[in-house]
């Protein structure tokens, strides 16, 4: 299966061992049954004959999961920032915003909503919207959802902006007309090509299923196309990786959003007004994308038995803090719980994580503690051999990996 998962490496960036090569091997299988083929030979010389075929495996390894306005805090820092800072410096104009990648339109819909109900005259904005998945941009063309596109409880904008129909619920054309959808994959060297530049571009939960070379590449054509005084916006664990591509935060706290590191803002970035409540939910292992594709998420096992209620609580508190970009916060409860429970593994992991988003290099020390409570910790590891490998550590990072891919197969085979 090796020489099929570099195809898809090099075809589509995946680095295997984010989602586990057990997953990809039984996709494959199904492919394989599906033509009647009995040896990986045969389809791998299938899938460099026909490109059609290949994309049909894209297909069935990218899965899509993702709802409108996943994660509230960036769609907040974003608008805020387009009517408080952009509109008043470009009198003139729209405001061009890529999501890349889109999946199935919840992401660039949600962006053209928030835009809509703050006031902003349509004709002021455009939104470009691209993803590797034909499936996926037909469903965000048609623009019928269902209900699993709608979650949590602020769903007011679905009244507003959605009529119901048999199949689940229609977007109003006002806002589909807002986006453009394109078939395009970022790797390609010809990438948007000739394109002029966004000044908002966000590419969340992509980069965590790269390797390290490959997260360079993508950002670097992130880099191109962002205006100089442009705002990039990407996931959670994703800050640590753009820091060191020509990107600095934007300091819009909880929005994990960042700008280039030469490029000018005429004016400052504004702090957001939090609201007391925490909103947002830490998102389960492997990274996902938000609301952009991504390979089938990986489930792990509940707690141990021991755990209590009030001790797992606590660290979903931690968990929710840390999403939210409250990461002094998160790591305090972290260190109070551990000062109670010292052989928790999760409690030391989520605190590599956080130092992991601040790039302290304490965080591989904090991941290791976990690891050494709880060698198959699949988080842990997949944390780890990122980390590693941003430091430069190739090999152990590789080494993580594959223990990763081991823990992910023992799991799936039980």
């Amino acid at each position: 299966m090796q020489h099929i998962e570099a195809l898809l490496r090099k075809g589509i960036g995946l680095d295997a061992a984010s989602i586990g090569s057990s997953l990809i091997e039984r996709t494959i299988r199904l492919r394989m049954k599906h033509h009647g083929l009995k040896r990986e030979t045969d389809y791998e010389q299938m899938l460099c004959d026909s490109p059609e075929e290949f994309t049909e495996l894209i297909e069935a390894v990218v899965v899509t999961e993702t709802w409108f306005f996943r994660d509230r805090e960036p769609f907040n820092a974003f608008t805020q920032f387009a009517v408080g800072e952009w509109l008043p410096r470009h009198a003139d104009g729209p405001m061009r915003i890529l999501s890349v990648p889109c999946s199935s339109g919840e992401e660039p819909y949600s962006l053209a909503m928030a835009l809509l109900d703050a006031g902003v005259p349509a004709e002021r904005f455009q939104i470009e919207a691209v993803d590797i998945s034909a499936n996926a941009l037909g469903r965000a063309q048609r623009g019928i959802y269902g209900k699993n596109s709608f979650r949590g409880k602020d769903l007011e904008f679905r009244e507003r902006h959605f009529v119901a129909v048999k199949e689940g619920y229609a977007l109003d054309a006002n806002v589909r007309h807002r986006v453009s959808f394109a078939r395009a994959n970022v790797l390609e060297e010809g990438f948007l090509a000739g394109s002029a530049p966004y000044d908002f571009i966000f590419c969340r939960n992509l980069l965590i299923y790269f390797d390290r070379a490959t997260q360079v590449l993508a950002l670097a054509k992130l880099h191109r196309l962002l205006a100089a005084d442009g705002v990039l916006f990407v996931g959670p664990a994703e800050m640590p990786l753009v820091s060191e591509s020509g990107f600095t935060s934007a300091k819009l706290p909880h929005a994990f959003a960042c700008r280039k590191t030469n490029g000018a803002i005429a004016a400052p970035l504004r702090p957001l007004r939090r609201k007391k409540r925490v909103r947002a939910a830490f998102p389960a292992p492997p990274p996902p994308a938000n609301n952009n594709h991504q390979p089938a998420p990986v489930e792990l096992t509940a707690p141990p038995p021991a755990t209590t209620d009030h001790q797992v609580a606590s660290l979903k508190l931690a968990r929710q803090l840390a999403d939210s970009g409250q990461l002094d916060q998160a790591a305090a409860i972290c260190h109070a719980y551990l000062a109670r429970h010292s052989d928790s593994a999760e409690a030391y992991y989520l605190i590599g994580l956080v130092k992991d988003a601040a790039n302290d290099p304490e965080a591989i020390i904090y991941y290791r503690k976990a690891l050494y409570l709880d060698p198959n910790h699949y988080e842990t590891l997949v944390h780890a051999a990122l980390c590693l490998e941003k430091n430069g550590d190739v090999a152990a990072a590789q080494t993580f990996k594959r223990r990763a891919e081991r823990a992910h197969r023992a799991f799936a085979e039980s």
